[in-house]
C-alpha cells in the first residue's frame, strides 16, 4: 500500500479560500475514481501550507485514479479555480510499512 501526499504552498492570504475550495475538490475526486483523502493545514513550519493525503493499493492504482480524475471536465474546471491560490507544490509518495 502507498501513501500519496500532495503539499501545496498557498499564496499569502488565500488559505481560507483554498480550504473551502479543497472540500469541493475532494468530493469531485472521490466521485471520479480518487481514493478518499484527508487534508491538513499548518500549525507550525511554513505558513499557508495545505497537505492532502490518500492511500492506494499500488502505484498503478494511483496512476489509474489520477488519469480518471484528471480526464473529468468537472474536476478540470475546479482545478482551474484552485491553481490561482497556489504558490507552489510537490508530491511525495511513500510505501506504508505493515
Amino acid at each position: 500500500m502507498i501513501l500519496v501526499r500532495d503539499v501545496f504552498q498557498l499564496k499569502f492570504g488565500k488559505a481560507r479560500e483554498a480550504k473551502e475550495l479543497w472540500k469541493e475538490g475532494a468530493k469531485l475526486e472521490a466521485a471520479h475514481g480518487g481514493s478518499p483523502s484527508r487534508a491538513m493545514v499548518d500549525l507550525t513550519g511554513e505558513f499557508y501550507t495545505l497537505v492532502a493525503e490518500a492511500t492506494y493499493d499500488s502505484i498503478a492504482s494511483f496512476e489509474k485514479a489520477l488519469r480518471d480524475v484528471t480526464s473529468n471536465s468537472e474536476f478540470r474546471a475546479w482545478y482551474q479555480k484552485f491553481i490561482p491560490l497556489v504558490e507552489s507544490g510537490r508530491r511525495e509518495i511513500y510505501t506504508l510499512l505493515e
